[in-house]
């Protein structure tokens, strides 16, 4: 994996449209109360550009109100997959990345400076091998000697599932043709009866079932569920940017306790910002049910495993070691936040 992708080319893959790249908020005041040696205040000349996958981490935010009164400007920049999310965090585009484990280690395995802040834990339904409702596959060991699309690029979340699908079945990943897409250009390629099975995931996912594509095998007992936000090494380095992280991450903790309690609050606003079939925010909304949470020892070990894996399979060029792959200190949850 490689991460010299040139700036322009790093926008050029952010979607056109429902995706809010990179557009600015308004600027937001300082919190009541701060004070000349607080060190949020004092980053209060600091803009911090938040990574997002289909705009999960906006929509949450913005349905629970928790970004108000900030005194530091926020920035989102939302991307189809992972891939070229991080590739945006390398080119300094963008200084965080929300993402599944797999996509956080092929990064730093393909040499990105970051780092892990904080995690959680969620449906691993969430991903899955698709095929088309009449199609003729029935089983995983049916895709030996057919062709696979993954979303988005190796090392996902999605190529993930397929090569433990694969081996829990005695199939080499060899066995089968694997080709790589954007979720959206496969979403159009699967409807097309173009592609023979898909591993994808998310709101993609959800919009092929309701189509309907039938789950060949989904990621329980293989994915571990681990979603992580992740801050570039130049941002961690950053005095003001870094207090802006630490309190922006207490604000999403938040606003991820709020969704889980008002589901269909967070699904109206989820639908608004995004423009998905009110259908498709039901399903993904009724599986994703997140709690942020520091990256302790478990969560270190279920990622080293995850990594060790995709090392092992030649996946990954190099070993990643998941202890130093982590910031354990940027979030504690019983700090609370300013908001």
């Amino acid at each position: 994996m490689t991460f010299k992708l040139q700036r322009r080319r790093v926008l050029a893959m952010l979607p056109a449209a429902a995706l809010a790249a990179c557009s600015p908020r308004e600027a937001a005041k300082p919190a009541a109360g701060g004070s000349a040696t607080d060190p949020v205040s004092d980053a209060s000349r600091v803009t911090v550009v938040l990574g997002d996958q289909v705009n999960l981490l906006r929509t949450k935010a913005e349905a629970a109100n928790v970004l108000q009164g900030t005194p530091y400007d926020i920035r989102w920049a939302s991307f189809q997959g992972a891939a070229p999310l991080f590739e945006a965090v390398v080119s300094g585009d963008v200084d965080t990345a929300m993402a599944a484990d797999t996509p956080a280690l092929a990064a730093a395995a393909g040499g990105a400076r970051v780092k892990v802040v904080a995690a959680s834990v969620s449906s691993p339904t969430l991903v899955a091998i698709l095929v088309p409702p009449n199609s003729p596959i029935r089983s995983v060991a049916d895709l030996k000697g057919r062709q696979v699309v993954v979303s988005s690029a190796r090392g996902s979340v999605a190529h993930y599932l397929l090569f433990g699908a694969l081996r829990e079945v005695g199939l080499k990943p060899d066995d089968v043709t694997t080709g790589f897409m954007l979720p959206s250009d496969a979403a159009v390629a699967f409807a097309g009866g173009q592609i023979e099975a898909w591993a994808t995931f998310g709101v993609y996912q959800a919009a092929a079932e309701l189509r309907g594509a039938r789950v060949l095998r989904d990621g329980v007992g293989i994915n571990s569920g681990i979603g992580v936000i992740a801050a570039s090494d130049a941002a961690l380095a950053d005095p003001g940017k870094r207090a802006a992280l630490a309190d922006v991450l207490q604000r999403l903790a938040r606003s991820n306790t709020w969704a889980n309690a008002h589901p269909e609050e967070y699904g109206q606003v989820f639908q608004k910002i995004t423009g998905l079939p009110p259908e498709v925010v039901r399903r993904v909304v009724g599986r994703e049910k997140p709690q942020l949470r520091p990256v302790d020892a478990s969560i270190v070990a279920q990622l080293q495993q995850v990594a060790d894996t995709f090392y092992a399979a030649k996946l990954f060029p190099r070993r990643v070691d998941a202890a130093a792959l982590v910031d354990p200190t940027l979030f504690n949850p019983h700090q609370g936040g300013k908001a």
